[in-house]
């Protein structure tokens, strides 16, 4: 007789990896969980020994996928790559989401992108407005369909099977207890008709018509009082105007009421979508892309090399879908195992343990394609992740190999101040002093003159682009620099030399001029773009390292620890906005 999984009632397959249908369930419950559990929490939540959590945990945190902070078990921005793989190949947020994000600051509105996923719908792209009030959804979060605006849109296309596993699902969960991102139903009705229906299921059967005759659909407070919701699907021309994803504006009855929502800004709304299918129509056919590097890793290192407690299965198994990209929307098997370095083999059993998990679906005769289920993997709790909380970790990790302070900073917008927007302190009886908000002078400080001197790039830019990012307002102070200390740079010209200099070295020493006995290195933090977008540097007392020594032992640190941060902002920055203050 066939097993059982632990995860629902079908049979696993026979050909099933064990150990990666077990590490794929503690990925979900730490997703439910919102991306923290402890050990003894996810052996709770999985069903499995507290032996194999421990090693699932310890695969994960050398593929960098979780880290261990204490008793916890930690998300991580690298587990993201698995979502980026799916939107990457799925191609709509790279062609689209700036469409959306336009609508949305057109119109002050939160406008989100959805695909359809089984019965319910997935947000593949967020523009929400911060306010007090403000959308909670983040790209991933699946809800019911029937609880939405998009869902009667892409229920217009369900065939009879997957009405029926929506009405298996409804009557099995009545209060929405599957669906982690939304409030459960409050009010159930136990009345059913003939069919075995409910007066919430016909009514979403009558939106369904509704929408299928309108061509778009509302959301009037069905999620939670207050929500509503206008939208309208976007058609793609290359596969016969099927629904490719629903653009929504989502508002409060603050604001809108969902009539006013209808009658006010569908208009725009239509016309955003009809934009979003010129892209789609003009857009090229995706050229075959190469495999992400560096996917062998895993597979080709020796079971020595990666110790007794790492579980090989689940790491390979978990590079399969990092196969899949932009350009690799569809690989045969013979595809999969190219990528990875795995044996043909090993690459079926991988991919027949995901189509039983439902993470990826035969396309074809040969291929297979990811679902929008692998944005179920860890990518909600991270879509939403500031740099703050991804240098963290990294900054305490830095504090703990050199024995100093250190600490991440933001230019501020007058460009005038660096504020700390995190920190991580060392355990000395004289230790720098300085908490997480702190605002200092730009240009008496090591990070200030490295984010300053980033500005002086594009002063030395021909044509627009130079212009308009210095216009009004160089990137070397001019007016008055007051004295800090007396070893200040207080000269302008001088300021601008040692800019130019930080410039070209790449990183930036400060030797008692913010403070006295205060002596700091710093370097860049730069974005997928190249972009600098904050600083990263240790301080610490001159009497402890002279300045030989601080550019000897602490810069080469510094810089590994900058690379780090930047390896998991490129990461969590594909797809997702992260927020740098």
């Amino acid at each position: 007789m066939p097993a059982k999984t632990t995860l629902d009632d079908r049979a696993v397959p026979a050909e099933a990896v064990t150990p990666l249908i077990r590490g794929v369930a503690v990925l979900w419950r730490l997703t439910e969980a919102g991306g923290t559990l402890s050990a003894s929490g996810l052996e709770r939540a999985t069903g499995l020994a507290r032996s194999t959590v421990d090693r699932i945990a310890s695969t994960l945190a050398r593929m960098g996928y979780v880290r261990l902070d204490g008793r916890d078990v930690v998300l991580a921005p690298r587990v993201m790559r698995l979502g980026n793989a799916y939107l990457a190949a799925l191609g709509l947020p790279d062609l689209l989401s700036s469409h959306a994000d336009a609508l949305a600051d057109e119109l002050d509105e939160s406008v989100s992108l959805a695909v359809g996923d089984l019965d319910g719908i997935r947000f593949i792209h967020q523009a929400t407005r911060r306010r007090a009030m403000s959308l909670s959804f983040r790209i991933g979060d699946l809800l019911p369909a029937e609880r939405t605006a998009p869902g009667p849109l892409f229920a217009t296309e369900w065939t009879q099977a997957q009405w029926h596993a929506w009405r298996e699902r409804r009557a099995a969960d009545p209060q929405d207890r599957g669906f982690p991102a939304v409030p459960p139903r409050e009010h159930t009705s136990p009345d059913t008709d003939a069919d075995g229906c409910t007066d919430a299921d016909a009514d979403f059967e009558h939106r369904v018509a509704r929408a299928r005759t309108d061509g778009w659909a509302l959301d009037d407070q069905l999620i939670e009082p207050g929500l509503v919701a206008v939208s309208a699907p976007v058609r793609d021309p290359r596969a016969g105007g099927r629904i490719a994803c629903v653009a929504s504006v989502v508002s409060h009855t603050s604001r809108h009421t969902a009539a006013h929502l209808r009658d006010t800004l569908l208009p725009r709304l239509r016309s955003a979508v009809a934009e979003m299918e010129r892209e789609l129509r003009q857009a090229p056919q995706p050229r075959p892309g190469p495999a992400p590097e560096g996917l062998a890793i895993w597979t080709g290192a020796s079971k020595q090399e990666l110790g007794r407690e790492f579980v090989e299965s689940l790491a390979r198994g978990l590079t399969v879908l990092t196969a899949f990209g932009a350009g690799r929307t569809e690989l045969t098997l013979t595809d999969v195992a190219r990528a990875t370095g795995l044996s043909r083999a090993t690459a079926r059993r991988a991919l027949i343990t995901y189509e039983h998990l439902g993470l990826v679906r035969q396309s074809g005769s040969r291929g297979f394609v990811l679902t929008p289920r692998v944005l179920s993997l860890g990518f909600p709790p991270l879509s939403r992740t500031s740099l703050a909380q991804i240098a963290a970790p990294h900054l305490a990790e830095l504090a703990d190999r050199v024995h100093e302070s250190a600490a991440l900073a933001v230019l501020t917008p007058s460009r005038e101040e660096i504020q700390y927007t995190a920190r991580a302190a060392t355990s000395r009886v004289m230790s720098v002093n300085v908490t997480v908000g702190t605002r200092l002078p730009a240009y008496a400080t090591s990070m200030g003159r490295v984010l300053l001197a980033d500005l002086l790039t594009g002063e030395g830019r021909s044509g627009t682009e130079g212009r308009s990012r210095t216009e009004g307002q160089s990137g070397a102070p001019t007016g008055h620099l007051r004295p800090l200390t007396p070893r200040t740079t207080t000269d302008p010209t001088t300021l601008r030399d040692v800019l130019e200099d930080v410039r070209v070295r790449g990183y930036a020493l400060v030797d008692e001029e913010l403070e006295e006995g205060l002596r700091s290195v710093a370097v860049p933090v730069r974005d997928r773009t190249g972009r600098v977008v904050a600083a990263v540097n240790v301080a610490m007392h001159a009497a402890r390292r002279s300045v030989e020594e601080c550019v000897r032992d602490v810069l080469p640190e510094l810089m590994e620890t900058a690379g780090r941060v930047e390896g998991d902002l490129r990461v969590a920055g594909r797809f997702a906005r992260v927020a740098m203050s």
